[in-house]
C-alpha cells in the first residue's frame, strides 16, 4: 500500500495574503475542485519541500473564527477536525495580516487550541511598518510558542525559510506546546467532558468548539446529535456567552504577547496611501466614472490585445484543414478528423487568448484590493433592488462562470437575499458567451475607432456586459417584490489595503484558466462536434438506414428544418437554430457548432468568420446582418443555456422548481428582447 503524502493546510482571515501564498508554494501544480459532498470550490496543490519529500497543501476558505456561520466556514471547521487517517490534516500554517494582527490572532489562537502543528506565516509587513507596527517575530514566536516565520508571497520573501519550518514538522522535529492558549477546563469543564463521550477529540477546546457547531456537522450520526444535545441542554449550554467569554480570555492574553513583542509608533501622525485613494475611488460620484473607466479599459485591451493572436490562430487552421484534406485520402475517417476532430479544435483554441487576458485583469484587479471596493461601492445600487453589496461578489464572480459564483452565494447570510442572487446571477455574461460574443461581434459590428483610438467592438462587448447587469437588477428588483421578506440584513466588509498586484499571480490563474477551458468546455464542444459531424455528414436513406447526404438532407438539416418557423422571426437560419440546440450543453459551443456545419457544408480554405459572413437565406439575403447578429448577441445575453448552472441552483436551492422557473423566464425574456431588437434593426 502507497504512503499517503501528508496534508498541509492553509488558513487565515479573509484579504490576509493566503491565496497569494498558496500560488507561491505550488505555482501551476494545482487543481480546483470541490470537497467531498458540498460545493464549496476546493484548491489543492502539490509542494515539494525537497526531492524526496512532497506534500499535498489546501487552501481552505478564508474565516475570521472558528465558529462556523455560513458553509464556508463550516467547510474550513469539518477539515481542521477530522480525523480520518487519509484526510487528516498533519500541520496547519496560518496566515496572519501583521498590519491587523490584534484580530488576526485571535483566529490564530484558536487554531493552536486544536492541538496540531502550527506554523504562522506573517503577511503585509510592510503596511505594518506604514501604519507605526514593528514586530519582533522571534519575541512573538517564543510568546506564542509555536514558530512564526514573516513572508511576501509576491517575492517569494521568507518562503523557503517557510518550507523548512514545514519540513521539519513533516520529518518530526517539532513538538506541541503542553499548554493551551487559554485554560479550558477552568472555562467549560462539564461540556467539554459530556462531548467527549460522544466523540474522540483532539483537545479539550475542540470539544468545546464540537459542542456549538455539531448539528451543522457531518462528521457525527443523527442519533448522536439528538442525545447530545438533550444532555447539553441540562447543562444550560449558552454557545454565544461561552464563546464571548472564550474571546475576552484570548484577547488578554494576546494584549499581552502583543506588549512583548510589538513596538508601536504615534499612529496619529501616520495615514494610509489607501484612505486617500479611498476619497476618490469610493466616492458617490467619482468612484462609479472610475468604475466605468476601468470597465471601458479592461473589454477595450481584450478586443484590441487578443485580435492578433486570434487572427493567427483562426487563419493557421484554415490553412492546416484545407492542406490535410489535399494530402490525406478521401473517405470517412479523413472527413471525421478534419470537419468534426479539428474543426471542433478550432473552435475552442481560438478563443484562448481572449479568455486569458479577461481572467488576467480581473486578477489584478482583486489583487490590487479595487476589486473588493466595487462590492463596497455599489450596496446603495444593490439595496435599491432588496439585496446589499455582498451580492456583487458572486455577481462579478459569475462574469467567469455562474456555476461557482451560484455557490459563493453562499456566503450570504440573508436568506431571500441569497436566494434572489442565485436567480439572477445567470444574467451575468459569463466567459461561455465570451466566444459567442466575440464571433458575433467581429460579423456585424465594424472595425472603427472613435477618436482614433476606441474600438468601436470593444464597446460593443463592454455593453453586452452591462446590459447582463442591468438585467439582472431589474430582476432583482422584481423579485423582491414577490418573495416574502425573512430577516434584516447588514452588509459588513473589510476593505484591504492597496497594493501593487503581483503579475506573477495574474501569469498563473491565466494559465489555470486556459487549461480549464481547454480540458472542461473543450471536452464538451469536441464531442458535440464530432456528434454533430456525424448528424450533419448523414441522413435517412432510402431504405430508411443512414447514409451520405447533403447538410440539409442530413439529421441535423432536418432537425435545423423543424425549428426554423419558430426562430425565423428573430432573424435566425436552421444552422442557428442547431446550435441554439447544442448551445445547451455550453454556450461556447455554439462555435463549434457553427465550425462544424459550415465545415461540413462548404469545402474551401476560408475561414469561420469568412464562411459566416457569405451565408444567406433562400432568398438571397445575408443571414448575419445587423439585425440578426445583435438579435443573437441579445439572445445569448438572457437565455438559460447552461445545464451546469441549472443543476447547480437546483442543488443550492434543494428544489427543482427554482431552475424549472429560471428556465422558462430566461428563456422567455431571451426570446421577446431578440425578437424586438430584430424589429428594431430590420
Amino acid at each position: 500500500m502507497t504512503e499517503r503524502l501528508q496534508n498541509i493546510a492553509l488558513v487565515g482571515n479573509p484579504n490576509s495574503g493566503k491565496s497569494s501564498l498558496f500560488n507561491a508554494l505550488t505555482g501551476l501544480n494545482q487543481k480546483v475542485g470541490n470537497f467531498p459532498g458540498v460545493t464549496v470550490d476546493k484548491k489543492t496543490g502539490k509542494l515539494s519541500l525537497s526531492p524526496e519529500l512532497q506534500v499535498n497543501v489546501t487552501d481552505l476558505p478564508g474565516t475570521y473564527s472558528l465558529y462556523p456561520k455560513s458553509d464556508d466556514e463550516v467547510v474550513t471547521f469539518d477539515v481542521l477536525f477530522d480525523d480520518d487517517e487519509q484526510m487528516k490534516i498533519d500541520c496547519v500554517v496560518v496566515v496572519v495580516d501583521a498590519s491587523n494582527l490584534k484580530r488576526n490572532l485571535l483566529f490564530c489562537s484558536q487554531i493552536f487550541d486544536i492541538r496540531k502543528p502550527v506554523i504562522v506565516a506573517l503577511t503585509m509587513m510592510d503596511i505594518a511598518r506604514q501604519k507605526g507596527l514593528q514586530i519582533d517575530v522571534q519575541a512573538l514566536s517564543r510568546e506564542l510558542g509555536y514558530p512564526v516565520v514573516a513572508i511576501n508571497p509576491r517575492n517569494n520573501k521568507g518562503i523557503t525559510e517557510l518550507k523548512k519550518q514545514l519540513a521539519s514538522i513533516i520529518l518530526g522535529h517539532y513538538e506541541i506546546p503542553q499548554r493551551d492558549f487559554i485554560d479550558h477546563q477552568h472555562l467549560a469543564p462539564e461540556i467539554i467532558a459530556t462531548v467527549k463521550k460522544y466523540k474522540t477529540v483532539s483537545s479539550d477546546y475542540a470539544a468545546i468548539h464540537f459542542a456549538g457547531a455539531f448539528p451543522k456537522l457531518s462528521i457525527i450520526s443523527e442519533a448522536s446529535k439528538q442525545s447530545l444535545a438533550e444532555e447539553l441542554q441540562k447543562l444550560s449550554f449558552n454557545k454565544t456567552r461561552l464563546q464571548a467569554e472564550e474571546t475576552l480570555l484570548r484577547y488578554a492574553r494576546i494584549k499581552k504577547i502583543m506588549q512583548v513583542s510589538v513596538f508601536e509608533t504615534d499612529p496619529q501622525k501616520l495615514e494610509l496611501r489607501s484612505r486617500k485613494w479611498d476619497e476618490y475611488l469610493l466616492h458617490p460620484v467619482y468612484g462609479y466614472l472610475f468604475l466605468l473607466f476601468v470597465l471601458f479599459m479592461m473589454f477595450q485591451s481584450v478586443f484590441w490585445l487578443a485580435q492578433f493572436p486570434m487572427d493567427w490562430i483562426d487563419q493557421g487552421f484554415s490553412w492546416s484543414l484545407h492542406r490535410l484534406k489535399d494530402l490525406m485520402p478521401g473517405g470517412f475517417l479523413t472527413d471525421l478528423l478534419v470537419d468534426g476532430v479539428l474543426a471542433g479544435i478550432n473552435g475552442i483554441v481560438v478563443f484562448i487568448p481572449q479568455i486569458m487576458l479577461l481572467f488576467g485583469m480581473i486578477t489584478l484587479l482583486e489583487d490590487s484590493g479595487y476589486m473588493s471596493r466595487i462590492s463596497f461601492l455599489t450596496d446603495r445600487l444593490m439595496r435599491s433592488v432588496g439585496l446589499n453589496g455582498k451580492s456583487v461578489m458572486p455577481m462579478i464572480s459569475a462574469t467567469a462562470c455562474a456555476v461557482p459564483a451560484i455557490m459563493a452565494a453562499r456566503t450570504i447570510e440573508n436568506k431571500k437575499e441569497k436566494l434572489i442572487t442565485i436567480l439572477i446571477t445567470p444574467f451575468m455574461s459569463c466567459s461561455a458567451r465570451l466566444p459567442v460574443y466575440t464571433i458575433l461581434i467581429g460579423l456585424v459590428i465594424p472595425e472603427q475607432k472613435l477618436w482614433g483610438f476606441f474600438s468601436l467592438q470593444g464597446l460593443m462587448m463592454m455593453a453586452l456586459y452591462i446590459l447582463g447587469f442591468l438585467m439582472a437588477l431589474l430582476a432583482a428588483w422584481v423579485m423582491n417584490r414577490f418573495i416574502a421578506k425573512m430577516e434584516k440584513s447588514i452588509f459588513l466588509m473589510e476593505l484591504p489595503v492597496y497594493r501593487m498586484p503581483r503579475w506573477k499571480n495574474a501569469g498563473i490563474t491565466m494559465v489555470q484558466k486556459a487549461r480549464v477551458f481547454v480540458t472542461d468546455a473543450g471536452k464538451i464542444i469536441l464531442l458535440i462536434s464530432v456528434i454533430l459531424w456525424a448528424l450533419s455528414s448523414y441522413g435517412p436513406g432510402e431504405n430508411g438506414k443512414p447514409s451520405r447526404s447533403e447538410l440539409e438532407n442530413s439529421y441535423a438539416g432536418i432537425v435545423g428544418k423543424s425549428i426554423e418557423p419558430a426562430i425565423r422571426p428573430l432573424g435566425y437560419d436552421w444552422k442557428i437554430g442547431i446550435a441554439l440546440i447544442t448551445s445547451f450543453a455550453a454556450r461556447e459551443v455554439f462555435v463549434g457548432t457553427m465550425a462544424t456545419l459550415y465545415s461540413v457544408d462548404e469545402e474551401d480554405e476560408k475561414t469561420l468568420k469568412q464562411k459566416m459572413q457569405s451565408a444567406v437565406f433562400s432568398d438571397g439575403q445575408k443571414v448575419y446582418g445587423l439585425a440578426t447578429g445583435m438579435s443573437l448577441m441579445i439572445f445569448y445575453a438572457f437565455a438559460m443555456q447552461c445545464m451546469s448552472t441549472l443543476a447547480i441552483v437546483k442543488r443550492e436551492t434543494g428544489k427543482w422548481k427554482y431552475p424549472i422557473l429560471q428556465f422558462i423566464l430566461m428563456g422567455g425574456v431571451a426570446y421577446l428582447s431578440s425578437w424586438l431588437v430584430y424589429q428594431l434593426f430590420s
